[in-house]
């Protein structure tokens, strides 16, 4: 399986250019040829992806079930999150737009917070959008408009500038989502969507001060299932164990609080249900090479 961290690493296998920003990037579609040789490719991004595609010619699976584009054009993939491709013979050249967003560009930013409210980045939804013409108009007007801003010279306006216009965008998804599914019943791999709900819930509220962080055993018994199985499970579906799902929401919740908030390092790690901010700093390091303190630096 295809692992990219950075921008960088997924232009280079679409056989592109660097990216003109290291954090957000706007792809042509049709000049995208993948690097590879395999009519079978999995993937797992560290990013998010905004997808305005035409005439795909590929059977995809996302979270182990298969992403239906027949009718629709706008897709949403979030981060850690295991794609599948079939490529299909075809002589008609794919065409479109694809948003790429690092997490690290919406750090210290309201959005890095409200992100995840946006259903259709996780594996609840496994269709694409359908939109009209004059909202794929509106749609590419604005994917364009954050590619016109990164390729201006970069001031102290330019990333509130471009979160703008992505909030803007998501929340016409949102609303072209909710009319779609008033009628269209969503399917879902209920195990993963539960898995990400129970997270969710968790490091929001007063469990994970009282309790401390969830163990393998917590989650496994809440989803109903046992801890091999629920590691095994999500191992084949997204390559990573439930301890690693834990340590990835923690971190997640670790940036937030330290790019969002002016709480000491100690008292972020007491609110994640540490016991010695100790232990926290070197769990943050060995999964992000930084300190706590070094990275909330860097977004000063």
């Amino acid at each position: 399986m295809h692992t990219f961290n950075t921008l960088s690493e997924f232009h280079k296998f679409c056989d592109l250019p660097k990216p003109e920003h290291p954090l957000v990037s706007l792809i042509d579609y049709s000049q995208v040829e993948y690097k590879t040789t395999e009519s079978e490719i999995h993937w797992m991004q560290n990013f998010y992806s905004i997808g305005l595609k035409r005439d795909i010619q590929a059977k995809v699976r996302y979270g182990q079930q298969e992403y239906d584009f027949d009718e629709g054009l706008l897709t949403f993939i979030g981060p850690k999150q295991v794609l599948q491709f079939e490529l299909l013979p075809s002589k008609i050249k794919a065409s479109g737009w694809l948003l790429l967003i690092h997490p690290d560009f919406l750090w210290h930013t309201p959005l890095a917070r409200t992100i995840k409210n946006y259903d259709f980045f996780g594996y609840a939804i496994n269709e694409a959008l359908f939109l009209s013409e004059k909202e794929e108009k509106t749609i590419t007007e604005i994917l364009l408009n954050i590619q016109q801003e990164y390729q201006c010279n970069i001031d102290k306006f330019s990333q509130n500038i471009i979160i703008a216009q992505i909030e803007l965008l998501l929340n016409y998804a949102e609303r072209y989502y909710q009319r779609q599914f008033i009628t269209r019943k969503i399917n879902n791999n209920e195990i993963l969507v539960r898995l990400e709900e129970l997270l969710n819930t968790y490091f929001d509220g007063e469990e994970v001060i009282n309790k401390g962080i969830p163990t393998v055993q917590y989650v496994a018994s809440t989803l109903n299932v046992s801890s091999n199985y629920l590691s095994g499970l999500l191992k084949v579906l997204t390559g990573q164990t439930t301890q690693q799902h834990i340590h990835e929401k923690l971190i997640e919740e670790a940036k937030e609080k330290l790019s969002t908030t002016k709480l000491s390092v100690s008292e972020i790690a007491f609110t994640l249900g540490f016991e010695h901010s100790q232990s926290f700093s070197k769990l943050f390091k060995s999964k992000t090479k930084q300190s706590p303190m070094a990275f909330r630096t860097s977004f000063n």
